[in-house]
């Protein structure tokens, strides 16, 4: 059996990296898994390769409207939801001095506003014993220059994770923050200006790693199964750091 089985759950920014990591996961252990993107071509893909188990939603999480169509559908298929990986986001660098007021407003529509009414919005429709599980980033812990916009908006998402466990556990639904360190992803690459500044970047991270390496998405993956199953019962407005020992050593 799996850990998951009859279970149905929503994983936001699904289509790559680790949301997708994530998807995969949930279905291999039972779960029917609804996964938003922005991209429908690599959204397609995504649901293709997970299988029937899966069904995609294009959405944009900063997008308001665009949330109340994805929620639409859930409610329309019954059943609730039963697990939310409240995972689309991201970021750009950007020095102090650099920053505008258009980064700043699509780091924190994206990252804040994004999280925020996704989980408003799925409220009606998480079952009882419903698990939360929000993507928070290292840069929330840590000065990594140049990325001030993101850190915040992720620190934002640690205090999100802390207040609504709180908020929720009248109805037995638990909130947990994942937080994981530099994992080999479309989005981390993305970073940087071309493929040779990014294995060059890569290389620059693992060094400040002590296993000595970045992450691989089922890495990842495996942490959010286990905060969204029963295996963390007892578990809610907790953090759980998957990132090589990085912020601990």
């Amino acid at each position: 059996m799996g850990q998951l089985d009859g279970k149905i759950a929503l994983v936001t920014g699904g289509s790559s990296g680790i949301g997708l990591a994530a998807a995969r996961r949930f279905a291999a252990e039972g779960a029917k898994v609804y996964l938003t993107g922005r991209r429908q071509e690599q959204l397609d893909e995504a649901v293709a390769s997970i299988g029937a188990t899966a069904i995609g939603i294009r959405g944009d999480v900063s997008d308001y409207d665009q949330l109340d169509e994805v929620f639409g559908v859930i409610a329309a298929a019954g059943g609730g939801l039963d697990v939310l990986l409240a995972n689309a986001g991201g970021g750009e660098f950007a020095a102090l001095e650099e920053i505008t007021p258009q980064h700043y407003r699509e780091t924190f529509d994206r990252n804040v506003g994004g999280t925020l009414f996704t989980v408003q919005k799925a409220l009606p429709l998480l079952n009882a014993g419903a698990s939360i599980v929000l993507t928070g980033s290292t840069s929330a812990s840590n000065g990594t220059p140049a990325f001030s916009a993101y850190a915040a908006s992720k620190a934002a998402i640690r205090s999100f994770g802390r207040t609504w466990a709180a908020e929720l556990a009248g109805r037995g639904i638990r909130v947990n923050t994942l937080i994981p360190g530099a994992t080999e992803t479309p989005g981390l690459a993305g970073l940087a200006p071309d493929a040779a500044a990014a294995e060059s970047m890569f290389k620059g991270m693992a060094a400040t790693i002590p296993l000595g390496r970045l992450a691989h998405p089922d890495e990842i993956a495996n942490a959010a199964l286990f905060l969204a199953s029963d295996q963390s019962s007892f578990m809610t407005g907790g953090e759980i750091f998957v990132d090589g020992g990085e912020e601990q050593l």
